[in-house]
């Protein structure tokens, strides 16, 4: 693993994006962790003082570990895809979300980790950016989850309509409230030049509620 490693980290980035850089550093730390794992938690071949060496060593990620012995998190990817803080809405990532919950325009992989599904409920997750021959499974899967939600009504291709109409709509509300903003801070400069403290301050307080 740890030879995998130097390889992934010194291989050239030539021709691919930024994010695609790591994605190869993330997939083996997630074998090499999902390894200790398994012989420790599941296999019980190696000791309770041989595990803790490798956590103190920095080999075993200990929390990372701990994540995929929860409900709901047995195969996750990475902790990148479940931290919050780092994304612009406070979600986690893509691939936490079921691939029958995501129309097939959705299903590409993650930007941070390169993976396309770890939700434990998808067959074979985590389901990385090289894998091959799991889509068409999924549209099966899709297909009978849309039909029972809709009860039989609506097909598959008219829910993906449905979620791209409602796609459409969120970056239409979003454009909205980015001219609002951009409308109420011209009004505080207008303010401000005319000596409108008061009013350039109610202002910014509502610019904030509107990001919130």
């Amino acid at each position: 693993f740890e030879e995998r490693m130097r390889e992934a980290v010194n291989e050239t980035h030539e021709g691919k994006r930024k994010n695609e850089s790591t994605w190869e550093i993330t997939r083996i730390h997630w074998e090499r962790n999902r390894f200790i794992y398994e012989v420790y938690y599941k296999k019980k071949a190696i000791s309770r003082e041989l595990y803790d060496y490798l956590v103190q060593a920095k080999v075993a990620d200990q929390n990372l570990i701990a994540k995929w012995r929860k409900p709901g998190y047995e195969t996750l990817c990475s902790l990148q895809a479940i931290a919050v803080r780092d994304t612009n809405y406070g979600t986690v990532g893509s691939c936490r979300v079921p691939l029958k919950h995501r129309s097939p325009q959705q299903w590409g992989p993650n930007v941070k980790t390169g993976c396309i599904s770890c939700a434990s409920c998808d067959k074979g997750a985590p389901i990385w950016w090289f894998h091959t021959g799991w889509r068409e499974h999924f549209e099966g899967e899709r297909a009978r989850h849309v039909a029972k939600k809709s009860g039989g009504k609506a097909s598959a291709a008219e829910q993906d309509r449905e979620d791209a109409l409602v796609e459409e709509r969120i970056k239409r509300l979003k454009g909205e409230m980015a001219s609002t903003n951009n409308d109420n801070n011209n009004n505080d400069d207008n303010n401000n030049d005319k000596g409108g403290t008061t009013e350039g301050a109610k202002g910014d307080d509502s610019g904030s509620a509107a990001c919130v």
